[in-house]
């Protein structure tokens, strides 16, 4: 996801924020500044409440990161990496490398969120409760309850049987332990996700229309967010079935030509040899790569820095690119090569270079997998 800031690492978990939470971070402190707090306890100074609000908003989002995090350690108990979290505008996204080993683990791993959100809807309600038999500053116990509130709606919403929410997750787990097919689990929880996303924008927008009210947006919006995932997630379920069973080394680019990355920028741009490719891999004298350029990050070079700005300064390191073996599982590369900064994978057999797998090899072995997967019919294979 574009545009994100790193916060660094926690659990060893790397952390990132999207720009859009500073507008969700604003849009809920404004609410509970402006209407929620001064409605629950009238009578304090807009700085009492304004201090409440921001202090409110910034635990939200804890609460969102608390949700994130225990989907990632839950998922590297089951044998899965995670290479990172991210919060945004409807929340959070928890990013894993590879797919489920099996359905008791995606429960796992997707049951968790929820609890941990409606187990902290549970302690920041008991909390508020608390502080108004203590006699607190009504603010900081409207606050405790708000929080508490939002937490129990959070675990309530992220259960709700429809990809690529945590329900959604459920919900494959389920399908997937009573067929033992993964495929078909995963589209029977995007089609739940697309139906509930429709629910959603037709509700919101009535509610938009009808009564002006704020909510309906924000119903709309989120509809909006289930359909555009749960299509994604289908159309990636679809991918997945037509490559299953090929390897990399099938689809890969073989014996993809190496460059030194002590080249200059201007020096590369000489050869005309490069005219044919798009990526190169970089080595220094030995055999393995250290990077990789591509095209794109040479076109962002001002013509009068070429003669300056050698190839290593500008790659993509080898620890932010996606790499390999031969018979790795064509399928699993593409949520990895989607992710990856390079969208390039480099193939390495014992730590040589042997191939390279590109989004033109990806698209080309599809479209031969989808001609297969027609000609196999009815009628069976065409010979």
């Amino acid at each position: 996801m574009g545009d994100t800031v790193k916060l660094g690492r926690i659990l060893g978990v790397e952390v990132g924020v999207n720009w859009s939470v500073l507008v969700v971070f604003v849009l809920i402190a404004w609410g509970l500044a402006g209407t929620v707090l001064p409605q629950e306890e009238p009578g304090h100074s807009h700085a009492v409440y304004w201090t409440a609000a921001l202090i409110t908003a910034t635990l939200f989002f804890l609460c969102l990161l608390a949700h994130e995090l225990s989907h990632a350690v839950v998922a590297r108990r089951n044998g899965l990496t995670v290479s990172g979290i991210t919060l945004w505008l409807l929340g959070g996204m928890t990013r894993l490398d590879g797919d489920m080993p099996s359905a008791s683990a995606e429960l796992r791993v997707a049951g968790i969120g929820p609890l941990v959100s409606l187990l902290l809807g549970a302690l920041f309600t008991g909390f508020a409760l608390t502080l108004r038999t203590a006699g607190a500053p009504g603010p900081i116990v409207a606050s405790a309850a708000w929080l508490g509130a939002i937490n129990i709606l959070l675990a309530v919403f992220n259960a709700l049987p429809a990809a690529p929410l945590d329900g959604g997750r459920l919900l494959r787990a389920f399908v997937w332990w009573r067929t033992g097919d993964r495929n078909r689990s995963a589209l029977a929880a995007a089609a739940a996700g697309r139906f509930l996303g429709w629910l959603f924008i037709g509700g919101g927008t009535v509610l938009l229309f009808l009564t002006g009210s704020i909510e309906g947006f924000w119903f709309a919006l989120t509809g909006w967010f289930l359909l555009v995932s749960a299509t994604a997630e289908s159309r990636q379920t679809r991918i997945h079935t037509l490559l299953s069973g090929i390897r990399a080394r099938q689809i890969m680019t073989p014996d993809p030509e190496p460059v030194a990355a002590s080249l200059t920028v201007e020096r590369f741009l000489e050869d005309p040899s490069h005219h044919r490719h798009s990526a190169f891999p970089l080595t220094v004298g030995d055999p393995t790569p250290i990077g990789l350029i591509t095209l794109d990050r040479i076109r962002r070079i001002p013509p009068a820095a070429r003669e300056d700005i050698r190839l290593r300064e500008i790659m993509y390191p080898l620890d932010q690119l996606v790499v390999a073996a031969p018979d790795d599982p064509a399928e699993a590369l593409i949520p990895r090569l989607t992710t990856a900064p390079a969208h390039h994978a480099l193939i390495l057999d014992d730590g040589r270079l042997v191939g390279m797998v590109t989004p033109s090899d990806i698209s080309r072995a599809m479209q031969w997998a989808s001609v297969r997967s027609r000609a196999s019919g009815p009628g069976g294979p065409v010979p």
